[in-house]
């Protein structure tokens, strides 16, 4: 794409959708990480476990290898066990998120059109990349989603707060972008 540095926007996107889950995750206490807003449904602890396990797969030896390694357990993402408590899910989040950059920070326009798979599917690595990006903004808006339901009246907007888009508008600013 003529005037695009495709890179640099998918890895900006990364550092914002990075940036709003832990704002996010920060403002609810340790105690409630692994609780279930509705019976069934996903805990914070799990859809961080999950965000982890899913982008240290997708990124490690992102063009040479299969997007869904053979020791990663996706199916024990959804499980929580006794060592998954938050400082141990933020350690992994964290090292997730770090293989990710590194291996973006790696790649250079030549690369886009290569070929890589995931489970098997042949895409190029832009598709594999717009794929990780719009999962991760999925289980992202999950964890704002679910956060704000936890710290309850505590909460900080992590936006534009209801009521101030005028404001807003009046004097725009980016926000999240490093």
């Amino acid at each position: 794409m003529p005037g695009v540095d495709c890179l640099r926007e998918a890895a900006r996107e990364f550092h914002r959708y990075r940036m709003l889950a832990e704002k996010a995750f920060d403002q609810v206490g340790a105690d409630r990480w692994t609780a279930e807003p509705a019976p069934g449904s996903n805990s914070l602890a799990v859809v961080v476990k999950h965000v982890a396990g899913n982008l240290r797969s997708r990124w490690t030896d992102f063009l040479t290898t299969d997007g869904e390694k053979p020791d990663r357990d996706r199916d024990d993402e959804f499980e929580i066990h006794s060592g998954d408590d938050p400082a141990a899910l933020r350690a992994a989040w964290n090292a997730a998120w770090e293989t990710l950059f590194a291996s973006l920070d790696a790649l250079h326009d030549d690369d886009l059109p290569k070929a890589v798979r995931i489970r098997g599917e042949e895409m190029t690595a832009w598709q594999a990349i717009q794929r990780s990006l719009t999962h991760t903004a999925l289980h992202v808006g999950q964890i704002v989603y679910v956060s704000k339901m936890l710290a309850a009246d505590r909460w900080a907007t992590l936006t534009i707060p209801r009521g101030g888009s005028k404001a807003f508008n009046a004097a725009p600013k980016p926000y999240g972008v490093p």
